[in-house]
């Protein structure tokens, strides 16, 4: 048996990183849901949308991601998995969701362990060096570059 997980995040967000995630990987079709937030939805309402969407998988095994600690979605996200044995880690971004992807057949715990890992390895800063056999441009030392 596999952990489910939920995306709930401000639209279009959820709803794009679960097509990411099924591009890469559509055998998770029914293990990965989302939820996107509309700029006008009630809190209420979102938190018994999101109830319907993950159904049993609350008490089952249940990873949420949430993109912006403190905005609506995670604070639906928090209501949701309050009093469950369902984990919520917010700043979701693809390399995270690719890595529960991969290890949601373990525990769950192991699994926000790994989904961690996976998104805070995700991001770096990207060296960009010239290509070979090509000179870089010096600039101006009197910072003229603009001027032709």
């Amino acid at each position: 048996m596999s952990n489910r997980i939920l995306i709930i995040a401000h639209a279009p967000l959820a709803q794009a990183l679960r097509a990411c995630a099924l591009h890469v990987y559509p055998e998770c079709a029914a293990d990965v849901m989302a939820l996107d937030v509309l700029p006008d939805a009630q809190p209420e309402d979102t938190l018994a949308q999101a109830l319907r969407v993950v159904g049993n998988a609350i008490e089952e095994g249940l990873l949420v991601l949430t993109d912006i600690f403190g905005a609506t979605p995670a604070n639906v996200a928090q209501k949701l998995v309050a009093g469950s044995h369902a984990k919520l880690i917010a700043g979701v971004n693809l390399p995270m969701l690719f890595r529960t992807v991969c290890y949601r057949h373990e525990p769950l715990d192991a699994l926000v362990a790994r989904a961690l890992t996976g998104g805070n390895q995700g991001v770096m800063q990207v060296a960009i060096t010239a290509p070979q056999n090509q000179t870089r441009r010096i600039h101006d030392q009197n910072l003229n570059d603009h001027q032709q």
